[in-house]
């Protein structure tokens, strides 16, 4: 069967915040200027949205800069936050209040709104769409066109392919989507921008990027419980038994309902620990219990969110296309907070993008790039709290968290000498024999959970027989290799179930097994594999979570 092929100005990989603020800048610059363009948006979610996650507390800086009427266009930012509380979490009982006056700035959210991020990136699409954009969900980009030097599109996944890479009834071969420029906005760790990074060596000279996995429940609460736009953060336990770093959150949005999740930075070294086990203790906290207690779970959810911040930043150009929003790691760790900074991404290639085209230029690098970039506030932001996430690495949270408050609150600028991290999140785990045990309490099935019934409630599904879309570079080496040196931390760094370490068939020892279909897309073990021996890649379009109002 020949691939079809279709042609664009403008190609844009993933449909999240920062894509689709670049398709909607895009096109809003072609109508003012009386240009034709064509810009296409494909995203692997059966629908946009479905693979979106995040906190979300939302400053809307970025949204006013696109859309300054959103509030008469309907978007859904309906809470603003009215208070923010700060716990620092001693042991499983007991709890600090942090004063106000000793909370870092950033951590302050007066003027932002708790939303769904989900539900904010279907409204851009429909914005989009009424701009002139074509939107394509569904279709998962398995590979990026290269000719020449110079990216030219990509290729979609072929669908209806068995297990064993034949052709079942109903085989569609993917489509090459070609334009004059291809922008990157897969999210944190996207698995073509992972390639770009490499192939074009984009990330020379910098830090290595930095990740943490991001874990989040929706729940329905008990209305005399509700507070609607407090936002709850706490630090310390239980990540602190095992010196890990990273921190909680609890939203009160619209509707009696809550968000609540727990982020484990990716950099832990205890290869016991599992960030879901912790997540379910969290809940067990008073601060936190007090809220879900008769309560019912919605929803849940997981995905690796970028935190190394300006320091790990790559080069975002390259011939025939941009990096972009957390595809790059646009995030500011200091604030927790990502999607004003990806829209911000977005816009600022959607403009140079459209310059580009209108000088007549066919994916030459835009090489004015950078300049445009450090001349936005996005590059000031960014690099204001560079010495942010490698404190929290080097010092851990409490004295991290004192830089943070030193340069914010009393400095007013950052200090004038930067911290780096140099060591890469894979390459951070202690020998299993060293390090301390981890026992994580039964699920309860009010308050905690397992993997499986957590996966059932994020609504994932994938076609059950096409290939595995997890590759194992050698397939001998997670059982030789990792299982008594680390007790193979794939079973435990998995939100989802997806790795199993099983007794053989024949009872002869034991073996790795794979479970694909419950995969919801997070990249964590892409990322934290101590042997880099896994790739993610896209599988059938339409597959993975779909998460409603996330």
């Amino acid at each position: 069967m020949e691939r079809e092929s279709m042609e664009f100005d403008v190609l844009i990989v993933g449909g999240g915040p920062a894509g689709l603020s670049a398709a909607c800048r895009v096109m809003q610059l072609a109508l003012e200027a009386g240009e034709e363009l064509t810009v296409c948006v494909v995203e692997k979610g059966s629908e946009i949205g479905a693979h979106i996650l995040a906190g979300t507390v939302f400053e809307p800086t970025a949204l006013n800069e696109l859309f300054p009427d959103w509030k008469e266009k309907g978007a859904p930012l309906n809470t603003p936050v009215t208070r923010d509380d700060i716990f620092l979490l001693r042991s499983q009982e007991n709890a600090s209040k942090i004063p106000n006056a000793f909370v870092p700035k950033n951590m302050h959210n007066h003027g932002n709104y708790i939303i769904s991020l989900g539900n904010l990136c279907r409204w851009l699409a429909e914005q989009a769409e009424a701009l002139g954009v074509e939107v394509y969900p569904g279709f998962s980009a398995y590979e990026t066109i290269v000719e020449d030097g110079q990216v030219k599109g990509i290729l979609t996944g072929d669908m209806g392919v068995a297990r064993d890479g034949s052709e079942k009834d109903g085989y569609m071969p993917g489509m090459e989507l070609r334009a004059k420029y291809t922008l990157f906005t897969e999210g944190a760790h996207g698995h073509l921008g992972k390639r770009l990074i490499s192939d074009f060596n984009l990330r020379e000279g910098k830090d290595p990027q930095h990740y943490g996995l991001g874990i989040k429940e929706l729940w329905d609460i008990d209305p005399a419980k509700h507070e609607p736009g407090l936002v709850v953060h706490t630090t310390g336990w239980p990540l602190s038994e095992t010196g890990s770093t990273g921190g909680s959150f609890l939203y009160h949005l619209e509707n009696g309902q809550v968000y609540v999740g727990l982020i484990t930075d990716l950099s832990y070294s205890n290869p016991h620990l599992s960030p879901f086990g912790e997540f379910q203790r969290l809940k067990l906290h008073p601060e936190i219990k007090k809220y879900l207690e008769g309560g019912k779970r919605v929803s849940y959810g997981a995905r690796a969110l970028a935190k190394g911040g300006y320091n790990s930043l790559p080069k975002m150009s390259f011939p025939g296309g941009l990096l972009l929003g957390c595809n790059a790691g646009t995030m500011n760790s200091s604030k927790i907070k990502g999607s004003h900074t990806a829209m911000k991404s977005g816009l600022l290639g959607a403009e140079a993008v459209f310059e580009a085209l209108k000088s007549g230029q066919t994916g030459e690098e835009i090489t004015g790039f950078g300049d445009r970039f450090k001349e936005s506030w996005l590059y000031k932001e960014l690099y204001d709290e560079r010495n942010f996430a490698p404190a929290m690495h080097k010092f851990g949270n409490f004295l991290g968290g004192a830089v943070a408050f030193f340069e914010q609150n009393i400095l007013h600028r950052s200090l004038p000498f930067t911290f780096h991290d140099l060591t890469p999140d894979y390459a951070t785990m202690k020998l299993a024999s060293e390090s301390k045990k981890v026992t994580y309490p039964k699920p309860d099935n009010k308050l905690t959970f397992d993997r499986l019934t957590s996966v059932f409630v994020s609504n994932t599904n994938h076609a059950e027989d096409q290939p595995i879309h997890l590759k194992l570079t050698d397939p001998d080496i997670p059982l030789d290799v990792n299982l008594p040196k680390y007790d193979e931390p794939a079973q435990r760094y998995c939100p989802a179930g997806v790795y199993e370490v099983v007794e053989k068939e024949d009872g002869n020892g034991k073996k790795f097994q794979i479970n694909a279909q419950n995969c919801v897309h997070c990249k964590t073990c892409d990322i934290k594999d101590p042997s880099q021996n896994i790739t993610w890649v896209t599988p059938e379009g339409g597959g993975g979570p779909n998460y409603p109002n996330m």
